[in-house]
């Protein structure tokens, strides 16, 4: 398989801010698809949200924090950005 260019490769940011909304969602005992339905996304883009496969809108980063709970400076602040 061939790897993914420099212009496609994952940011180190976004993959970590993931990471913090992957680890919030399990602390509620939520699937990807009730984090879904709770921020009024689809699955799979909830999927790569989590992977850091997607630059997400800010409107979107709120759409999260809010169903999760959390402001959103503390998810920034556990992915130390």
């Amino acid at each position: 398989m061939a790897k993914p260019s420099p212009s496609h490769a994952r940011n180190p940011k976004v993959v970590a801010l993931g990471v913090e909304i992957r680890k919030a969602r399990l602390e509620l005992g939520w699937s990807q698809e009730q984090l879904a339905a709770e921020a009024g996304l689809d699955r799979s883009y909830m999927g790569g949200i989590e992977r850091g496969e997607h630059n997400l809108a800010l409107v979107n980063l709120f759409k999260i924090s809010d169903a999760l709970g959390l402001p959103l400076s503390e998810l920034f602040s556990k992915a130390k950005l």
